[in-house]
Order: structure tokens, then C-alpha cells, then sequence
């Protein structure tokens, strides 16, 4: 159901800290022009952590409604409040998406019980296909494959999971234990991900280098490993780069570099450091996405 390239959505905010929806659609039309096969608003690259309810709806309504159908939209709808989850969840499925993204439960620590607690009482409060996503390093809490092939087995709606550890054991583990589509959730790793059988990957680079992205999982899987392993040496560069700093800081200033802004990051995070920058702005111009001056 869902595979490709996903774009982790920028949240474009204008220079008071309000949400830009015009520079949103732009960038939604840009992306799906360039052939991605979806895109995942409100997750942790669209700073869904200070986005009031309110503005999360409105971002959420708002890609749908520019994609109209020409990508699939997977919308962030997880919280560290199960509640909170459930009402963004229903309110997704209310507004056209084609799925939810919902994210392990940040803070809280939750046991491996209440994980499934979590996932399945979402999963059943409204009929949406949902992408579990994994990404310790954000919340320090870790969905064991146990647990997930738990929930594969017990509820049908649950169809995939962002698999964002950094573990290319626990991909192969997922792949063997469920049967969930796997979707790399680091962009350098998208490769190696997809030769253990992953089937796409939730991408930041796609921001900026969304053919080559596109390209990449369409040769490998294809059947030319090389094209692929080409396209993957050239955007490793990038790769590193959009991560010098926390996500989603560079890639919005690779975007303001390209001539493409999306605005400002929410404190509070903060502007990309001066050396970071240059570093990023070097990458950029090697790799030929830097706007001419």
C-alpha cells in the first residue's frame, strides 16, 4: 500500500512563527511533479512537536487537499497521549488521508504492553491504514519486533512501519517476523534497506533531490543494483549533510539556499549553525541543487 519514496514534509513557517499553507502547496505540487509517491506531513521532519492541534489539522487538510490524489498522503498523527493520538488519527481519516504515520509514544517510556496498548487502540479508532514508526533516538522508547509482529498479527489495519533505529538487523528481523512493508527511515540507509527487502524509505533528502531519490528505489527495484548503488554514492554526500545538525534545521536551510525557502524553524530549535551552514552549502553546489546567485 505504501511504498516509494514518502516525503517527510517541511511544516513552512513565515518569519512571525505562523504557518505558511501557500509555500506548503507549492512545495507539495513541486514534489509530486517530480514523481515521489507520497507524503508524510506533521512527523518529526515537519516539527509536529510545537504545532498546536489546530495548526496540525490545518497542515494535515492542507496536503490532502493539494495532492489531490496524485500522491499518497500519511499523515503524523501520533502523540505521547494515546487520546491525543486517537482524535488526530480520526480526524486524518475524516480528512481524505490515505494513511497515519503514528510514532511510538515520546517521553512516557511506555513497556512493550503499553506500546501495543498504544498502537492497537489507534489503530481501531478509525479505519485508516497505519504506518508504525520507530525512531528511538527521538523518544527514547523502542518498539521491539516483538511487539510489532504482535500487532500484525492482531490487527489487520496496521500494514507498515518506518523502521528509523538505524539497525539494518532489525529491518531484516521485521521483514522475517512480519508482515509489514518495511520503510527505511534514514535516507543514507534506504539502500542497504531495500536489498533486505524494505520497499521504500520515509525521505528528508527528497526535499532536495527528490528525482534522484525517486530514481534510486525505482532502479534497485527495478533490478540495476549499480544505477542504484551511483545514485546512492552521489546523494551520500547530502545524506550527511541534511543530519550536521537536528532534523529538521538543515534541510530547511538547504531549502532556503536552493531558492526554495520554507521559512523558519520553531524554537526551540534554532538557525543552522554559520560553519554548518557553509559545510552544507558546499554540498549543495557540488552536487548542483545551489540556486545561481
Amino acid at each position: 500500500m505504501f511504498d516509494g519514496v514518502i516525503v517527510a514534509l517541511v511544516t513552512p513557517f513565515r518569519a512571525d512563527g505562523s504557518i505558511d499553507l501557500p509555500a506548503l502547496g507549492d512545495l507539495v505540487d513541486r514534489l509530486v511533479a517530480a514523481g515521489v509517491a507520497g507524503l508524510a506531513p506533521c512527523g518529526t521532519t515537519g516539527e509536529s512537536a510545537t504545532l498546536t492541534h489546530d495548526e496540525h489539522r490545518r497542515v494535515i487538510a492542507s496536503a490532502v487537499e493539494r495532492a489531490r490524489g496524485r500522491a499518497k498522503v500519511v499523515a503524523g498523527t501520533g502523540s505521547n497521549n494515546t487520546a491525543e493520538a486517537v482524535a488526530l488519527t480520526r480526524f486524518a481519516k475524516e480528512a481524505g488521508a490515505d494513511g497515519a504515520l503514528v510514532i511510538t509514544p515520546y517521553y512516557n517510556r511506555p513497556s512493550q504492553e503499553g506500546l501495543y496498548r498504544h498502537f492497537r487502540a489507534v489503530a481501531e479508532s478509525a479505519p485508516i491504514p497505519i504506518v508504525l514508526y520507530n525512531v528511538p533516538s527521538r523518544t527514547a522508547c523502542s518498539l521491539d519486533v516483538e511487539t510489532a509482529a504482535r500487532l500484525a498479527a492482531d490487527v489487520p489495519t496496521i500494514v507498515a512501519v518506518k523502521e528509523a533505529s538505524g539497525s539494518l538487523e532489525i529491518v531484516s528481523r521485521l521483514r522475517s517476523a512480519t508482515r509489514l512493508a518495511v520503510l527505511a527511515g534514514d535516507d543514507a540507509l534506504t539502500l542497504p534497506a531495500l536489498a533486505l527487502g524494505a520497499v521504500g524509505v520515509v525521505s528528508v533528502a527528497a526535499h532536495v533531490a527528490p528525482k534522484d531519490c525517486v530514481a534510486l528505489v525505482a532502479r534497485f527495484r527495478g533490478g540495476d543494483a549499480s544505477g542504484a548503488l551511483e545514485i546512492h554514492d552521489r546523494l551520500f554526500p547530502l545524506f550527511r549533510a541534511l543530519f550536521v545538525e537536528t532534523n529538521p534545521v538543515p534541510v530547511k536551510a538547504a531549502l532556503r539556499l536552493m531558492g526554495r525557502d520554507t521559512g523558519v524553524v520553531r524554537p526551540p530549535l534554532a538557525p543552522l549553525a554559520e560553519a554548518n551552514e557553509a559545510r552544507l552549502r558546499t554540498v549543495l553546489a557540488e552536487g548542483g541543487w545551489l540556486a545561481p546567485r
